[in-house]
């Protein structure tokens, strides 16, 4: 009887044996394959144009040239129309992120900053040049210049750059989704992200 009572305790702790190993492993397999589905979603989205816009300029470009000390001024000038295209653009393709497989979270470590593409078109009008002080590659090159430091002062006063911040939010959101879809937790360095609101601390820190 103590043998046939061994046998059994022996084959219990056997098949107990095979039946933890077995759900180990299969667990470890689902952990895996949530992981590589996370990677792998992260890794297909691309640069993000989130935010675009149109903006218009009328400038009159002046310059003087003292001729024979300050007896002849020679005046150059120009009307000059600015209409340009500016986009601003996540790769988030350079994503730098961590995942943990065995506490189930993903970590996002790191945002690339934004890329910022003007594209300016420039109209030339009443174009008027002494002999004496002729347009020159200068003249042009301060036109530039300027036309720069306008559209930098009109995107700041407007809502592209905010704008741009909220549509990066709502691409970020799918990982929120994803996560925790999956059980797994999200977080942004060292802030865990529990509720989709809570992705607006990205939003403060980059």
């Amino acid at each position: 009887m103590r043998k046939i009572l061994f046998g059994v305790i022996i084959t219990l702790v056997i098949v107990f044996t095979f039946k933890y190993c077995g759900d180990k492993q299969e667990e470890q397999l689902v952990l895996k394959e949530s992981a590589s589905l996370i990677q792998k979603q992260i890794n297909n989205v691309g640069k993000l144009v989130v935010s675009e816009g149109n903006f218009s300029e009328v400038f009159t470009y002046k310059s003087s040239k003292d001729i024979f000390g300050d007896l002849l001024s020679a005046e150059k000038k120009a009307l000059v129309v600015v209409n340009a295209e500016v986009t601003i653009a996540y790769d988030l393709s350079k994503i730098e992120f961590d995942i943990d497989e065995v506490n189930k979270i993903l970590t996002i470590t790191n945002i690339p900053e934004e890329e910022l593409k003007v594209h300016p078109d420039l109209e030339y009008y009443d174009v008027q040049a002494d002999y004496l002080n002729p347009f020159e590659a200068k003249d042009y090159n301060a036109i530039n210049n300027k036309v720069k430091d306008l559209l930098k002062k009109k995107i700041a006063a407007s809502d592209m750059r905010n704008n741009a911040k909220n549509r990066l939010i709502s691409e970020l959101s799918k990982f929120y989704i994803l996560t925790s879809s999956l059980g797994w937790t999200l977080q942004y360095n060292e802030t865990p992200i529990a509720t989709p609101e809570a992705l607006e601390v990205i939003k403060l820190k980059i």
